[in-house]
């Protein structure tokens, strides 16, 4: 990245410092996997590291005296960001690339990286946490790596959850989780990430996710992501999605035996541009069982008028 508008002093400083190891790290990875064999777990390394160095960048921008920059889903950083991860992400592995702000690019070939740099800007800009750097990688259209990093969040702190294929855990922050969604269904006790829109709605949001209690989550990506770490059972989103806003939690859901549907409870795929521009209308994602039951219910309820 040539210019860190969000960092001042000591703290660009420390971001170009870290940024120069980072990119060590990356020689030598670009070299491990020029073989045949691909080590998504390899390269999901190299790529934490990206995300974490963007973070510090997210972070500053939502902790300015006067508030992040930006208006309406477009914050100034979100540019500055992808920028620099495109540019990082083709280092790492050279192949076809989605993102949400600098637009695609799409050979033919057999991997594709898909972005998005701050998931859940228009909260992020209101001031709410949870926004989430969102870092997915296809490979013949299928989620193979995901790395979604919330770097200022409600009540963890810091919180990055990743998973890429080969491995049978999910990490987050740096530690082995185990998480496993496969036999999990709503019960009492249990959760389903809603957005952050349903506090404004809480009786109809708690109807449609009974007996599971609706917990309001800024940003589909890391509504996914804390889903396959275990944090939920379920994750919904009612607005309509694209490949950038679910790769990388749809990669970890994967990891964790779950399961990513649409609002007629088909499996999301990734595998024409059509598709990957709007995957879904609606989505579900999380235990197998508790996304198909609540596929079924009347979201449309939430768009009317009672609360």
């Amino acid at each position: 990245m040539h210019s860190v508008t969000s960092l001042t002093g000591g703290q660009g400083r420390a971001w170009q410092q870290q940024l120069i190891i980072v990119q060590s790290h990356m020689f030598n990875l670009r070299a491990s996997i020029r073989g045949l064999t691909m080590d998504y777990q390899r390269i999901l390394e190299a790529v934490i590291d990206q995300a974490l160095l963007a973070g510090k960048l997210l972070a500053a921008e939502y902790h300015r005296p006067s508030g992040p920059r930006g208006s309406g889903d477009k914050a100034v950083v979100d540019l500055e960001i992808e920028t620099h991860l495109r540019a990082a992400m083709l280092d790492i592995l050279d192949c076809d690339f989605w993102g949400e702000e600098t637009g695609a690019r799409l050979d033919g070939t057999e991997h594709c990286w898909v972005v998005d740099p701050n998931d859940g800007t228009a909260d992020y800009l209101r001031g709410l946490k949870g926004s989430a750097i969102s870092i997915g990688l296809l490979c013949q259209a299928r989620p193979v790596l995901g790395v979604v990093y919330a770097p200022v969040t409600r009540f963890r702190g810091p919180d990055c959850i990743a998973w890429a294929k080969g491995m049978t855990r999910i990490q987050r922050n740096g530690e082995m989780i185990n998480s496993s969604l496969s036999c999990l269904e709503l019960q009492p006790g249990t959760s389903v990430l809603v957005s952050s829109a349903a506090r404004e709605k809480p009786g109809i949001n708690a109807e449609l996710c009974a007996p599971a209690l609706p917990i309001p989550t800024t940003s589909v990506a890391y509504r996914l992501a804390a889903v396959g770490a275990g944090d939920a059972v379920a994750g919904v989103s009612l607005v309509a999605t694209s490949a950038h806003d679910l790769v990388a939690g749809h990669a970890i859901l994967i990891g964790a035996g779950g399961v990513l549907i649409d609002e007629a409870g088909r499996n999301i795929i990734y595998d024409t541009q059509a598709r990957l521009a709007v995957t879904s209308e609606r989505c579900f994602g999380g235990a197998p069982a508790a996304c198909h039951e609540l596929v079924l219910r009347d979201w449309n309820r939430i768009f009317c008028g009672q609360s």
